[in-house]
């Protein structure tokens, strides 16, 4: 289904100026209220709120709480645009008037703070606003534009959710798709680049055995505690001692629980890890190093019996079709000044954005949106300290809401335009 024509061009629709009140207006509203993975109703109530208004015909509930909005305007290639929606169990630490105070019950059974401490409240924002604005100068251009705003990206579920879903069969295939992430960079900045740009990722969840005894009385246990930490530290000599230095991995141990009480030594220890990889060799590598040593530990300490090792969820790597990618960087160059666009290297974060593409069969690019105060990144950037910026997942990730709000808007609409035909 492959379209052949000359793709729009020249300067961007009006209309973002105007629009810009009201975005912000989403997004802080967004931004207060987040809620979980897989519990993303009210985001998307909003979401197909703007695109029924905008004229879209809209589908919800795909996978779950997923939303897919379409505009039909003539004959042309289909652009799929997409969006995350879910927040983070994160207590927000910004102290804006529009931070979260939310809590959640999560999938455990848990109260937890949320938090949109990745940025999704402003993807789904830049989505409503590319997509209002696409349908308000649809004259200019002819195709179908698909908008998907997807649930559960945070815990690598709710691409393949709408794909279980019936995502494939239910609406058009589309010629490209395409996504973007707020990221820590100067406000404006856009970055990117062809091949591989975010990391397999592998989560895990590790069950120790001991055996229980009075904390006065070591010599009557098997220690879980004392075995969890000889196992986090002999971990991280997997990276340093068993990949060579042109090899990429991130080994994170994110949690570790054990016991209730100082003086009580418990049965078991949990350990929860994350694994970043950009190679499928390197892959299989340090999974089978995490089994090796981790059942190692545990006879070394003698364990009643053999840890637990669980699967929590997965990543593939996202990689960006080289000629899509050359189309895209195209675009913005035409429609944004030089020093604004940047090639970047594969990041160690990780997508389920990639499961569209690679399950469909289309080309994909997906690129980053810096979002940080330009002022404060070049500070930052000349003392050395980049690495005091809070990150996403971090309590106080906050982008500033100018220019990235309307950067992320015209990303969208000039990416999407690289491929609809211009009437």
């Amino acid at each position: 289904m492959t379209d052949h024509s000359t793709p729009s061009s020249g300067a961007l629709p009006h209309g973002l100026q105007e629009l810009l009140p009201s975005l912000e207006a989403l997004y802080t509203d967004i931004h207060a209220h987040p809620e979980l993975s897989m519990q993303e109703t009210r985001t998307a109530g909003l979401a197909a709120e703007h695109l029924r208004a905008a004229g879209y015909e809209v589908t919800t509930g795909v996978g779950k709480t997923g939303v897919v909005g379409l505009l039909r305007n003539g004959d042309g290639p289909t652009v799929m645009l997409r969006a995350d929606m879910d927040a983070l169990p994160v207590a927000e630490a910004t102290g804006v008037a529009y931070a979260s105070k939310l809590t959640a019950v999560d999938h455990e059974g848990n109260t937890v703070p949320v938090m949109h401490a990745c940025g999704h409240d402003m993807h789904v924002t830049w989505l409503v606003g590319a997509a209002t604005l696409m349908a308000q100068n649809r004259d200019s251009w002819k195709g179908t534009l698909m908008t998907v705003f997807q649930p559960a990206e945070e815990t690598a579920q709710g691409a393949q959710a709408m794909i279980d879903d019936g995502l494939f069969q239910r609406f058009p295939k589309p010629d490209v798709v395409l996504g973007q992430h707020v990221m820590v960079g100067p406000a404006g900045a856009i970055g990117g680049r062809k091949g591989v740009i975010t990391s397999a990722a592998d989560s895990l969840q590790i069950r120790l055995f001991g055996r229980g005894a009075h904390g006065s009385m070591p010599q009557a246990s098997i220690d879980p505690v004392v075995m969890a930490a000889a196992t986090v530290l002999r971990l991280q000599t997997i990276v340093a001692r068993e990949l060579a230095p042109t090899e990429a991995a991130v080994l994170t141990i994110g949690s570790l629980q054990a016991g209730t009480k100082e003086n009580v030594i418990p049965d078991e220890a949990v350990i929860k890890l994350n694994v970043r990889t950009f190679d499928e060799g390197v892959r299989a590598r340090v999974l089978a190093a995490i089994t090796r040593i981790v059942n190692a530990e545990a006879a070394a300490s003698g364990a009643p019996k053999p840890p637990e090792i669980t699967p929590l969820d997965n990543y593939s790597l996202v990689t960006n079709d080289e000629a899509a990618t050359t189309r895209v960087v195209e675009a913005f160059r035409q429609h944004f000044p030089a020093e604004r666009i940047r090639q970047t290297g594969p990041t160690s974060a990780s997508e389920d954005f990639g499961s569209f593409g690679a399950e469909w069969g289309v080309p994909s690019v997906f690129w980053f949106v810096g979002g940080t105060d330009p002022d404060t990144y070049a500070k930052a950037k000349a003392e050395n300290r980049l690495n005091e910026i809070p990150t996403n997942h971090n309590p106080r990730f906050l982008p500033v809401l100018h220019p990235t709000l309307e950067t992320g808007v015209e990303t969208l609409m000039v990416a999407a335009r690289a491929w609809l035909r211009a009437s």
